[in-house]
């Protein structure tokens, strides 16, 4: 198995490939629920699971203007962090998906409404966990564009969503 040296690589070499990758999930999950949506057949009595969206915290009102990797890139020129805590990202967004059901009742997915409060809030709390400096939560809502009040309860979220285990260990962020 090839590894990545995470200590070396560049992180701006990361942003781009993890970008790339969430991009991939995000329009794939997008056109999953308009498919759903489109071709799930329901009448008066009967309500589809496939065509009633599960909301969360995460989803916002509209789909962000800004690009997923322009967001990145923002958020690494404000509050820079390593290769480890945008990484981690993949490993808690998992995690996230198979805890859901098991922690809210709901599916989990990404989509455009939620990709960018998810990586803001994944962001701020890997940060918190793996770098011994980090930023404040209000300059973390300032470089994503929200809220202070609101990025807490995002955060909370995101905690409760990964069952509050944030540790990942080095072969499991290699798998990534």
């Amino acid at each position: 198995m090839h590894t990545l040296d995470l200590a070396n690589f560049p992180v701006t070499d990361t942003l781009k490939m993890l970008a790339s990758l969430l991009e991939k999930i995000t329009s794939a999950n997008d056109q999953l629920k308009s498919h759903n949506i489109n071709h799930t057949e329901t009448s008066p009595s009967t309500v589809s699971v496939a065509s009633t969206p599960s909301f969360t915290r995460f989803h916002a009102r509209s789909v962000p203007s800004i690009d997923i990797h322009s967001y990145l890139s923002r958020i690494l020129k404000y509050c820079p962090t390593t290769n480890e805590c945008f990484l981690s990202l993949l490993v808690y967004f998992d995690r996230m998906s198979k805890n859901a059901i098991a922690t809210t009742g709901k599916p989990f997915s990404i989509d455009s409404f939620n990709i960018h409060r998810l990586i803001i809030a994944g962001i701020m709390v890997s940060s918190k966990f793996f770098s011994d400096v980090f930023f404040t939560n209000s300059r973390y809502a300032k470089v994503g564009g929200l809220p202070v009040s609101e990025l807490n309860q995002l955060e909370l979220e995101f905690l409760v969503l990964n069952d509050f285990r944030l540790a990942i260990t080095v072969e499991e962020l290699q798998k990534y």
